[in-house]
């Protein structure tokens, strides 16, 4: 099993994941909701388009802007199951454990944090 700061730095190497940024529209999002409620809306998106263990529109099932845990899911591969198997090896056509999911939260919202606090300096 692969750490936060691992994964996060072999993401990096992908032009295509290492593409995704949180706009000025996603950090005033942050700004006026809190970083406590992305956690909960990041819950929310991988416990319902990600944990289950058939998604009838997988691969499609998260946009790509409209709310920074989306951009996450892009920026750290999470945002399907085809994705998460690629780049983790979590299986496909079986429910996500509950710690499946909370590493996956951890993951988004650490992706977050340093976006949102890079953007402050």
């Amino acid at each position: 099993m692969q750490t936060v700061d691992e994964a996060l730095e072999k993401l990096k190497r992908s032009k295509f994941r290492s593409g995704f940024h949180l706009s000025k529209k996603d950090i005033e999002y942050i700004d006026e909701r809190g970083l406590d409620l992305i956690r909960s809306h990041a819950a929310d998106f991988v416990s319902k388009r990600l944990a289950p263990a058939v998604i009838p529109n997988d691969g499609k099932q998260t946009p790509m802007r409209g709310h920074p845990v989306f951009v996450a899911q892009h920026a750290c591969a999470c945002c399907c199951r085809g994705c998460l198997n690629k780049w983790y090896r979590v299986p496909q056509g079986r429910a996500l454990t509950e710690n499946e999911q909370d590493r996956i939260v951890r993951l988004l919202m650490t992706w977050i944090e340093r976006e949102y606090y890079g953007k402050r300096t």
